[in-house]
């Protein structure tokens, strides 16, 4: 029996081609990543997005920068989540070979923590009621829509769905380890980054006032995915050239 290897490097031109679209997949979460940490520097966006405590704060936020508004409540991590979905079915197929059970495990969790995601996610919504806010007639409707935007609030702010894909990326990296397709450095930089981006979530989820640490947590960690973004993408398609 051919080596996994092997095995990949012959695989049909349809699956050459979706281990080409995996590649770009990752490629396309660095453009993202890189978009985020842009946007951050551009002239008063940290001035726009610094005191944002009331759901009134969030409207105001929405109507004069709507996109600066979608951005804080998670545009960037939808758009983040989608264009990996190519790259994490490419994993599963590459890795499913040494490592079936743990290859499935780690594409069903990813799956489970996008729907869980896009399902929470209300950065559209308040939109549309920041809309009708600004709309409203009189203090009445005002504070009905207020209510219904600290309700949102309370759900889009909710990150359970990012740390479910963390731990699916955790798993895949570690399905790397030991096989043919995928070197140990590109493990390693996988487990690295997704794993101190759980840490990430886990402190801005319950460590009180733990922005700050939790900023210097998200650095490193961003830096270890965009490695493993790099090395893995780089991977795929040189597999799906049909290159070793």
């Amino acid at each position: 029996m051919p080596d996994q290897t092997t095995y990949e490097l012959e695989a049909s031109p349809a699956l050459r081609a979706f281990y080409k679209a995996g590649g770009v997949g990752f490629l396309l979460a660095v453009l993202v990543a890189l978009s985020e940490i842009a946007i951050q520097f551009l002239p008063g966006v940290a001035q726009a997005t610094e005191r944002l405590e009331t759901v009134t704060d969030w409207f105001a936020l929405f109507e004069g920068h709507w996109f600066l508004g979608l951005r804080s409540l998670g545009l960037l991590n939808l758009v983040g989540a989608a264009v990996l979905t190519p790259a994490f079915l490419a994993m599963y197929f590459a890795l499913r070979r040494q490592s079936e059970a743990w290859a499935a495990l780690g594409l069903a969790l990813f799956f489970v923590g996008m729907a869980v995601y896009f399902a929470s996610n209300r950065g559209f919504a308040m939109l549309a009621l920041s809309g009708q806010y600004a709309a409203a007639a009189n203090d009445a409707q005002r504070a009905m829509v207020e209510a219904a935007g600290q309700a949102m609030l309370v759900e889009g702010t909710n990150r359970l769905g990012l740390a479910v894909i963390d731990v699916a990326g955790v798993v895949l990296s570690v399905a790397m380890l030991g096989g043919k397709v995928f070197g140990r450095a590109t493990a390693f930089a996988g487990i690295a980054g997704n794993g101190l981006m759980i840490v990430f979530e886990s402190v801005m989820a319950f460590v009180p006032n733990g922005r700050g640490m939790g900023m210097r947590i998200v650095m490193v960690a961003g830096i270890c995915l965009m490695a493993w973004y790099l090395m893995a993408g780089g991977r795929l398609l040189r597999i799906g050239v049909g290159r070793a």
